[in-house]
Parts: C-alpha cells; structure tokens; sequence
C-alpha cells in the first residue's frame, strides 16, 4: 500500500504533510503539480519542504507549461473556462494516482470545511483520508502549528497570472515582476484576448491598460482585510 501526500504548498497541505511524518511515520511519496508560472518563492518552497520531510517532492509538471498551453489553445484561460486546472493539475495527478493504486491519499480538509465533502478520486483502489478531520484540526490549528515549526508561506502559491486575482495582486505582479509581466502581455496580444474580464471594474481590463495606470502612479485599494489571505490556497489548488 502506498501513502501519497499531494502538496500544493499552501498552509493546509504543508502543515498536513509535516504533521503526518512527525506523528504518523510512513515513507510516505510526496507530490506536487507545478502549472510552470508559479513565482519563484514557490519552487523554493518545495525545495525547503524536501529537506524538511527529508523525502523529494515528485513534480508532475506538463513540459508545455502554461504558456505553452496558451500558445496551443490559441486562448486564455479564465473563470468560463477552466482548463488551465484540468489540464495542468488534475488530469496529470489523476493520471500517476491511477497507476499507484493500491494507495491512500491524504488530503488537508480541515474539520471546520464541514462544505467541503472530501476529494472524491473515484480511483479503484485509492482511499481517501483526511487527516485533520481525524484530529479536529481547525484554522486556527494549522496556523499555530506552522508558526510554532517556524515554516512560512510563500505569499503567492499559484499562478502569476491567475485570472481569480485582486487587483492588488495584478499590481504586485507588475511591480514585483516585470519580466512575467511582458510574457503576461505577449499571452494577450497574440490572443486577442484578456486575463481579466472588462465587466469586473471601472480599472482597464487588459494588461497593457493595466501598466499604462500603474506607471502613472495609479495604485489600487488593497482588498485584503484578513490577516490569513496570504495563507489561504486559491481556488485552483491540488
């Protein structure tokens, strides 16, 4: 029977998987499912978290990236079509669970998501565990515990150019990094298309539009009122 441990890298998955090694020791195998366009802080991330399991993290990367997939489809993907999830995260993890079989995975819903109704795999011979839920683990849980391990998290754990963004992240993202920011750009023109939807905001949609407002100084209102976002995983998270 194997143990697979899938980590996003947000505060949920990386507190689970330490946790499950401190009071549960198995040799468990660790996997991640990078899109590519993931911030740097995040793949050094994973690379302090292997050293901390003392265990490698297999990434199930496809070759082709976001970008690439981009260039393929001839689109973008956005909130009407979520493909970049399918095709980057899910079908690739689903695909290498498949052939682990027989396997537990172990998932970090936490005891106060009584919403969520688990990740049903729906692979013949992968069990599901939820390990927090086992040990009444809340929010406030997992906060104290990585706090008290000293283990912090990457401020972005998904993509740059994630089309669920604030923008205030936009913002970040072109002051933080202007390089991903005119491959940001490149994506629009030769699609035609925008990350953002042009009905969000009175703020323009497309990225250059964008960049014309953040050089003249236009900053946008921060949204963010919750001293976890930054520990809260996106939408898109394995």
């Amino acid at each position: 029977m194997k143990h697979i441990v899938a980590l996003s890298g947000g505060k949920d998955s990386t507190a689970m998987a330490v946790r499950l090694a401190e009071i549960e020791p198995r040799p468990y195998s660790y996997v991640c499912t990078p899109t590519g366009d993931e911030p740097v802080a995040m793949f050094e991330h994973w690379a302090r978290l292997e050293s901390l399991l003392g265990a490698p993290i297999l990434r199930l990367q496809d070759p082709r990236g976001l970008r690439g997939l981009i260039r393929e489809q001839k689109a973008l993907p956005n909130w009407r079509q979520r493909w970049c999830t399918r095709i980057l995260k899910l079908e690739p993890y689903f695909d290498w669970l498949e052939e682990q079989a027989p396997a537990v995975s172990y998932v970090g819903l936490r005891a106060d998501e009584p919403s969520r109704d688990g990740f049903d795999i729906g692979i013949p011979g992968v069990a599901t565990d939820c390990p927090f839920r086992r040990w009444g683990w809340r929010l406030a849980d997992v906060v104290a515990y990585l706090g008290a391990r000293g283990i912090s998290i990457p401020k972005r754990t998904d993509c740059r150019r994630c089309f669920f963004q604030r923008l205030i992240e936009w913002w970040e993202f072109w002051h933080d990094d202007p390089e991903g920011w005119a491959e940001a750009e490149e994506d629009e023109a030769s699609t035609g298309h925008t990350f953002r939807s042009p009905g969000r905001d009175s703020w323009p949609a497309s990225l250059s539009g964008l960049r014309a407002r953040f050089e003249a100084g236009d900053i946008p209102r921060e949204t963010r009122s919750d001293p976890l976002a930054g520990l809260k995983c996106r939408v898109c998270s394995l």
